[in-house]
């Protein structure tokens, strides 16, 4: 009785959520609208839904119950009473590890094929492993955060001691199970900031040096700007964004870093600026470039069904607008830094190759940062240097 009460909320959940809606953006909203619904109500229904748009576009000529039975089979290594009440078959192989899983499957819906999941793969950059990739949708990513410099025993005690079991991936982030409460266990001061591994780790290609003018240049909530002040603090910083509110969101982040000293101005990159950068030049940008997010879908699986091929291109001359609009202002001899959280090839080396050509930059290092191997976000990141 239980597990069939949890498909049909399933199902009625499913029927009113919307496209294009982010499902952390949904779910609280229709909870809110159903308080009746318990905290296990709630947990149960939020796992159901996201292992779901796991499949992605999978199975797509079955019933949506069905399709949530494959997709709870792949995500799930324990047993739980919603799979073994309507698939029991299925249940008592639940601990097998992912590839035999997919063999499983296969017998059960002869036309399943990892491949449906993500029917992107011929746009894969070229060092992406499409079958870890595909893979890795069954599997949550982690929580990832960065502890500021000095602060690393104190933060490690405060998880300890709420019994949170972390991973340190290296001394300044640990890797949480997705979904720890942080704000009820750091209640006040927090010294740390939530950000993905892989977005800490492009740091390294930053290098600045003190003094320094550097651009944020499509700065949103301001982790690579927290990342690029704790290298140098010394530096003189702008940030813009094209969107005022998150500027706003911006400036806070930044003063509960105890970051002072900056510009922040609001900027469509699309367009000619120089009406208010004409008297800037920079030691080093920073573009983070918009991008489909490609990377990212493990922890938005429902962008897989949602997304069409034809925004590839969109996000790829969109990246080469900006890109020219901001390297303009590069000193010669230093250094743009650009990133995306793509894993498609026409927005990573395929824009790199066209600012190579067209841009008067030379390619310095790259490197795809494969989060399907470590339960993080894929990103790219290159660093070009602007020829003298």
């Amino acid at each position: 009785m239980r597990a069939e009460n949890q498909l049909r909320t399933f199902l009625a959940l499913l029927e009113s959520y919307p496209a294009e809606t982010p499902l952390y953006k949904f779910l609280p909203g229709y909870f809110r609208l159903h308080k009746k619904m318990g905290s296990t109500d709630r947990r149960v229904a939020s796992r159901l839904v996201y292992n779901y748009f796991r499949l992605g576009k999978a199975l797509a000529n079955h019933a949506p119950e069905e399709r949530l039975f494959a997709a709870e089979f792949l995500c799930n290594n324990q047993e739980n009473s919603f799979l073994s009440f309507f698939k029991p078959e299925l249940a008592a192989q639940i601990h097998l590890n992912i590839q035999d899983k997919i063999m499983v499957l296969k017998e059960a819906y002869p036309d399943f094929n990892l491949e449906d999941i993500f029917p992107f793969t011929h746009h894969f950059s070229a060092e992406i492993d499409p079958i870890l990739f595909l893979s890795s949708f069954f599997i949550q990513p982690d929580l990832f955060i960065r502890i500021q410099k000095g602060h690393e025993f104190q933060v490690k005690q405060t998880l300890t001691d709420a019994g949170i079991v972390f991973r340190q991936k290296s001394e300044q982030c640990l890797a949480l199970p997705n979904g720890t409460k942080l704000d009820t266990i750091f209640p006040s001061q927090r010294y740390f900031e939530v950000q993905d591994e892989s977005s800490q780790q492009t740091a390294r290609n930053f290098q600045p040096k003190k003094w320094e003018n550097w651009w944020d240049a499509c700065a949103a909530s301001g982790g690579k700007t927290l990342l690029l002040h704790e290298l140098e603090p010394d530096l003189k910083l702008v940030v813009s964004d094209i969107r005022e509110s998150i500027l706003d969101n911006l400036e806070e982040r930044l003063q509960q870093a105890g970051i002072k000293k900056y510009q922040k101005k609001l900027l469509d990159l699309t367009q000619n600026v120089d009406s208010v950068l004409h008297d800037y030049t920079f030691d080093g940008i920073i573009l983070d470039a918009p991008c489909t997010g490609s990377g990212t879908w493990g922890r938005t699986p429902e962008m897989i069904s949602q997304f069409s091929a034809s925004r590839i291109s969109f996000f790829q001359q969109l990246q080469k607008t900006i890109a020219l609009n901001v390297v303009k202002y590069l000193k010669p001899g230093k250094v743009l830094v650009y990133i995306t959280c793509s894993a498609f090839r026409e927005e990573n080396e395929d824009v790199v190759n066209y600012l190579v050509k067209e841009a008067g930059l030379r390619l310095e290092s790259f490197e795809l940062l494969k989060g399907y191997e470590r339960k993080s976000d894929t990103m790219f990141v290159a660093r070009l240097v602007k020829i003298v």
